[in-house]
């Protein structure tokens, strides 16, 4: 399945918090567009009637926030994703208990995760391989507590069943855990964890994206390091070497929005230009070709891109929004089903605020 679910990974919880309807599309498996049915969309509709919506992240479940705090919840249930104590799919969206302090989510196959007003961390779903971070492996259908920091600042959730977590604290400390394989947690190691476990012991991080078996992370100081799975040359590093722990991209130090996919990665500079690597399948990269790079290339030569996400859709500055690459679920919202290799503007709203998605479906707020 992953292979059509081009942007709906990703990946980070976001921090925008303006707030708008809720408009959907692309693949609808177990109703994870939210619109009381499981049929694909191939362009954008609004999901129910709320204006209210500040928050969307989507991979086979559905997390959304609106601006009263309360978490809703749809899409594939049947490792309890939904946090409703069962494992029910919900094709429209359903309220995870009756809190009001939730703030910024992240989807993934089958564990989701969410961070709190008051920097607490929680997840719930599938355990497999320790991804919720709560000390075992077993897996629970309602939230529950991961460790008692009250400082985490980002959170980000890979998209495979039982994959690896990011997350980044207010003192800027990374920290990861759940399945490792190819070295995905950015430990130095294989080996999977169920805890927290802080990568490295610098301060500097700032935001992560956590891709199928890679992690991103833009420093502070502006670099992007890399780790994980490199069979297409998705770390950036001119070569196909996996990494266990961060490695720096280049030398630049202008580096601010990343976005991990399965197997590209995407990312913006404070210059507002867009770079694109990794596999290039169906023009998942944006550069009007279908060839793999290993290093990152410029998108184009505009300069007023924004945010990105699972490296093959993204905002500009004017509030457009751009979509290329696989489009077999109708996912580039651009009422067909035809691929693109070059970025194709989504209708022609500019009030479009983007919020992280996985692939094959997307989550998309309208100011």
């Amino acid at each position: 399945m992953f292979g059509s679910r081009n942007f709906l990974f990703a990946k980070s919880g976001g921090a925008l918090v303006l707030s708008g309807k809720l408009f959907m599309w692309g693949e609808n498996y177990a109703g994870r567009l939210g619109l009381g049915d499981t049929a694909n969309r191939s362009s954008p509709v609004q999901v129910g009637s709320s204006t209210t919506w500040s928050q969307i992240n989507t991979a086979y479940t559905t997390l959304a926030v609106n601006t009263d705090g309360e978490l809703w919840a749809w899409g594939l249930n049947s490792y309890g994703t939904l946090g409703q104590n069962n494992t029910i799919n919900r094709s429209s969206p359903v309220q995870v208990g009756a809190l009001t302090d939730w703030a910024k989510p992240t989807a993934g196959n089958s564990s989701v995760l969410c961070i709190k007003t008051d920097g607490t961390l929680w997840s719930w779903g599938s355990n497999n391989g320790g991804t919720l971070g709560i000390g075992n492996n077993t897996s629970r259908s309602s939230p529950v507590q991961v460790g008692s920091n009250t400082n985490w600042a980002t959170v980000d959730n890979s998209p495979r069943q039982g994959g690896s977590v990011l997350a980044t604290t207010t003192d800027g400390k990374l920290f990861a855990w759940g399945y490792n394989n190819s070295g995905a947690c950015g430990l130095g190691n294989t080996a999977s964890r169920n805890s927290p476990v802080q990568v490295g012991a610098l301060t500097d991080w700032k935001t992560p994206s956590c891709g199928i078996y890679i992690g991103l992370c833009v420093k502070t100081d502006g670099t992007l390091w890399t780790w994980g799975y490199n069979n297409v040359g998705q770390l950036g590093q001119n070569n196909t070497i996996s990494r266990s722990s961060p490695v720096q991209i280049g030398s630049d130090t202008n580096w601010a929005t990343p976005a991990a996919g399965a197997n590209q990665s995407a990312c913006v500079k404070t210059d507002g230009t867009l770079w694109t690597w990794g596999n290039n399948y169906a023009g998942n990269l944006g550069l009007g070709d279908t060839v793999n790079r290993s290093s990152p290339v410029q998108v184009g030569a505009l300069t007023n891109w924004s945010i990105p996400e699972f490296g093959n859709c993204c905002l500009k500055t004017d509030g457009t929004l751009w979509t290329w690459g696989s489009n077999s679920s109708g996912q580039l919202g651009q009422n067909n089903t035809i691929n693109r290799s070059s970025p194709v503007q989504v209708g022609a709203l500019a009030t479009w605020i983007l919020n992280p998605s996985k692939g094959g479906a997307v989550g998309c707020i309208q100011s």
